[in-house]
C-alpha cells in the first residue's frame, strides 16, 4: 500500500485486551497498515476475487456458523484455503472457540489468531476508529493548539509574535494547552483533523526570556489536554497599518490542511490589545455560528431593514 502509516499488531493487542490463540515467532514485527477491517464471509465460500490480506479479519457468530454447518471435508478445505491468504490477522469475536483445523494451520503458516469477548459490531467499528486514528494523514504545524470554552484553536503566525504568551494568558482564565511550538495534525475523517503534541515537548511552553515552562506541574492537569479537534484556525499578524482587516465579521475565511478547508480568522497584533479576551470571544462566536447564529449576517440584516433594502 502507498500508505506510509502503520501500527503493530502487538499494540493493538495491548490496546484492547485480545487474546492470543496463535502468536508466531515474528508476532512483535506484524504492523497493521489498512485503516478497514474485513468479515470474510465470502473468503469462506471459496472466493478471495476481492480479498485484502492486509486487512484485519473478523470472525464472528455468523461465519462461524457456517463454517460449523460444512461437512468435515469441505470445512477443512475452506479453512485451510483462508489461512493460506495470509491475512495480517485473524480476530475471533463473541468469544467463540476456533476450529481446530484453522488453529492448527495458522500455527503451521505463522498467521496470528486473536479473540474477545466482545460482539461483532461494536469491537468491529472501536476497532475501525481505532486504525483510523493511527493511521491517519499527518503533518506537523509550527504553532499552538488551546482548548477555549471546548473549541480547538490552532494559532499560526511568525516567531515572536506572541502565540506562546497568549496560550499562557488563556490557561490563566481556565482553558487548556494541548500543543506550543509544534502541532502534529491528523485527518482523522473526511471532516475532521486532531491536534496533539510530539511526546518530548508535550505540556511545555517555551516563553523567550524565561525558558521552558512545565505548564502540567505549575496550572495543574486541569490545564493540559493530549489531543483536541481543531475546529478554528486564528492567524496572528502584525498589525500593518494601512491593511483593511474585517471589522464585521462577514469575511469567510478558510484554511486548507490536509484537504479539509478549516474556518480561519486573522487577528492583528499590536501592543496593549489582549489577545486572550479577542481569543475568547473568537471561539464563542464560532461555537455561535455552529449553532445556527451568524451575529454579522443578522446585523447585515437590521442595518438593510433600516435603509429600507429589501433582501433579494
Amino acid at each position: 500500500m502507498s500508505d506510509p502509516y502503520k501500527i503493530s499488531l502487538a499494540e493493538l493487542v495491548e490496546e484492547f485486551k485480545f487474546e492470543v490463540l496463535v502468536r508466531p515467532e515474528r508476532f512483535e514485527e506484524i504492523n497493521v497498515v489498512s485503516n478497514e477491517v474485513n468479515r470474510p464471509g465470502l473468503a469462506l465460500t471459496g472466493f478471495y476475487g476481492c480479498f485484502e490480506p492486509e486487512r484485519i479479519q473478523l470472525i464472528g457468530n455468523a461465519e462461524n456458523r457456517y463454517i460449523l454447518s460444512l461437512e468435515e471435508k469441505t470445512r477443512r478445505s475452506l479453512q485451510e484455503q483462508f489461512v493460506d491468504a495470509r491475512p495480517v490477522a485473524i480476530l475471533y469475536t463473541t468469544g467463540i472457540e476456533p476450529d481446530k483445523i484453522l488453529l492448527d494451520r495458522a500455527k503451521e503458516k505463522e498467521v496470528p489468531v486473536l479473540r474477545t469477548r466482545e460482539k461483532t459490531s461494536p469491537i468491529m467499528a472501536s476497532l475501525i476508529a481505532s486504525l483510523n486514528n493511527h493511521l491517519a494523514p499527518r503533518i506537523t504545524r509550527h504553532g499552538t493548539l488551546v482548548e477555549v470554552f471546548g473549541e480547538g484553536l490552532l494559532l499560526l503566525g511568525d516567531s515572536g509574535v506572541g502565540k506562546s504568551e497568549t496560550a499562557i494568558e488563556l490557561i490563566k482564565r481556565g482553558h487548556r494547552l494541548i500543543a506550543d511550538d509544534a502541532v502534529e495534525i491528523k485527518r482523522v475523517s473526511d471532516k475532521t483533523l486532531v491536534g496533539s503534541s510530539p511526546e518530548i515537548i508535550r505540556h511545555y511552553i517555551e516563553l523567550r526570556g524565561i525558558g521552558i515552562v512545565d505548564v502540567r506541574r505549575l496550572f495543574g492537569m486541569g490545564a493540559v489536554k493530549n489531543t483536541e479537534r481543531i475546529d478554528l484556525v486564528v492567524q496572528l499578524e502584525n498589525w500593518v497599518e494601512g491593511k483593511m482587516y474585517d471589522r464585521l465579521g462577514t469575511d469567510d475565511e478558510h484554511l486548507n490542511i490536509l484537504g479539509i478547508d478549516l474556518p480561519a480568522i486573522t487577528v492583528p497584533v499590536r501592543p496593549g490589545r489582549d489577545l486572550a479576551a479577542i481569543l475568547e470571544i473568537a471561539a464563542m462566536n464560532h461555537r455561535q455560528k455552529k449553532m445556527g447564529y451568524n451575529t454579522a449576517e443578522e446585523f447585515n440584516k437590521k442595518l438593510m431593514q433600516q435603509m429600507g433594502i429589501e433582501e433579494t
